[in-house]
C-alpha cells in the first residue's frame, strides 16, 4: 500500500507536466489547412525565408522589422470562429495581419512590396499552396479603382461583394488552382484580397497579394477627330501626324533604361530580382505570371518597343511617299 501511495503523485507530477503539451497538441489540430498565395506571390509568403529574392527588398525587411522576427510560418495567418464575420472581426488598417499581433509587419502602407502583374479583364490563375486537402470557400476580392497604397488598407478599399468565390476545389500537387474572371477596370498598384473560410475546421485565412495592372496610356495631345490612326494615312496624307508626340517619346525613353531593359519575369520565389521602376529605385513588381497564365513580359520596356515600332511604320511611310 505504501508503494502505491508513493506513485500516485508521481503519476500526478507526470500529468502535470505533459498537461500543457496536450493541451499544445490538441489545440494544433484544426490548424492542419496551412495555406497562403505562392502566385500571385502574397506578403507573408514575399517576406519569408522561402520567398528568395522577394524576402529582401526593403519592403519585406521592414515587414520583418515591424513584425520582429521572419515570417517562418508564412502558411499559419489564421483566426479562429470568424465564421463568416470578417468585417466585423478583422480590424481596419490591419486586413493583411488577420488582426494578428505576429503579422503586423503585413499592414505597413508602402507602395513598393513584391508584386505581380495581371491584365485587366484577363483570367487570373492562383496557385494557393496548403499541406493537407480541407473543405472550405475562397473569396477573392481586388481594391477598388483609386486605391492608394500609401495608405493603410480598410474594408472601404474593398467591394462589398468578391469578384469570385470558389468553393471545395481539389488540392492537386501541395496547391488549389483557382481560376477566375478579374475586373476590366482597375489600373496600377492594386491588392488582391483572398479569404479562405474553411468549413472542415473553424479557421479563416486571410492574404494580401500586391498586383499591377498596365496603367492607361494617354492620348497624343496632337490627335483629333479624323486624325489618322498610328498606323499611317493609307491615302497618301498625314504621315507626319502618325508619330508619337515628342512627350510620349521621352516618356518611353526614360523607361527603356537599364531599369526596365534589367527586368524580368521571373517567380519571386524562384530567388529573381524584383523589377524596378522608370526611376530605378524602387521594386515594381517581382513577377510570378501573367494573368493569362503565360510568361509575362516588362511592363515597363513594352511602351518603348511599342514607339519604336511606331516610329520605325512611319518613316517607312514617308519613305514610300517620297518614291
Amino acid at each position: 500500500m505504501p508503494r502505491m501511495t508513493a506513485v500516485r503523485p508521481l503519476a500526478l507530477l507526470a500529468a502535470a507536466a505533459l498537461g500543457p503539451a496536450l493541451l499544445t497538441v490538441g489545440a494544433a489540430g484544426p490548424a492542419l489547412a496551412h495555406g497562403a498565395p505562392t502566385d500571385p506571390v502574397s506578403r507573408v509568403y514575399a517576406c519569408s525565408p522561402e520567398g528568395g529574392a522577394a524576402s529582401r527588398t526593403a519592403a519585406c525587411r521592414a515587414a520583418v522589422a515591424a513584425n520582429g522576427g521572419p515570417f517562418t510560418a508564412w502558411d499559419d495567418l489564421r483566426v479562429a470562429g470568424v465564421d463568416g464575420r470578417d468585417r466585423q472581426v478583422v480590424p481596419d488598417g490591419e486586413l493583411c495581419s488577420g488582426g494578428l499581433p505576429a503579422y503586423r509587419g503585413l499592414d505597413l502602407a508602402r507602395g513598393d512590396w513584391p508584386a505581380t502583374r495581371l491584365t485587366p479583364g484577363g483570367t487570373l490563375r492562383m496557385t494557393y499552396a496548403s499541406t493537407i486537402p480541407h473543405t472550405g470557400t475562397f473569396r477573392l476580392y481586388l481594391t477598388e479603382p483609386g486605391y492608394d497604397p500609401a495608405q493603410p488598407l480598410t474594408w472601404d478599399d474593398l467591394p462589398r461583394r468578391p469578384f469570385a468565390e470558389i468553393t471545395d476545389p481539389a488540392l492537386r500537387d501541395g496547391a488549389y488552382h483557382l481560376t477566375a474572371k478579374l475586373p476590366a477596370d482597375r489600373t496600377g498598384r492594386q491588392v488582391l484580397y483572398t479569404v479562405w473560410q474553411n468549413s472542415s475546421t473553424p479557421d479563416t485565412y486571410y492574404s494580401c497579394a500586391d498586383v499591377v495592372f498596365p496603367q492607361a496610356r494617354a492620348a497624343s495631345p496632337t490627335a483629333g477627330a479624323g486624325a489618322p490612326s498610328a498606323r499611317g494615312d493609307r491615302s497618301g496624307g498625314g504621315g507626319a501626324q502618325a508619330s508619337p508626340s515628342v512627350s510620349a517619346r521621352a516618356a518611353d525613353r526614360r523607361t527603356s533604361g537599364p531599369s526596365a531593359q534589367g527586368a524580368t519575369a521571373a517567380s519571386p520565389a524562384s530567388g529573381a530580382p524584383a523589377e524596378r521602376s522608370a526611376a530605378g529605385s524602387t521594386p515594381v513588381a517581382a513577377v510570378s505570371r501573367e494573368a493569362g497564365g503565360g510568361p509575362s513580359a516588362p511592363l515597363l520596356a513594352g511602351g518603348a518597343a511599342a514607339v519604336l515600332v511606331l516610329t520605325g511604320g512611319a518613316a517607312l511611310a514617308a519613305r514610300l511617299r517620297r518614291r
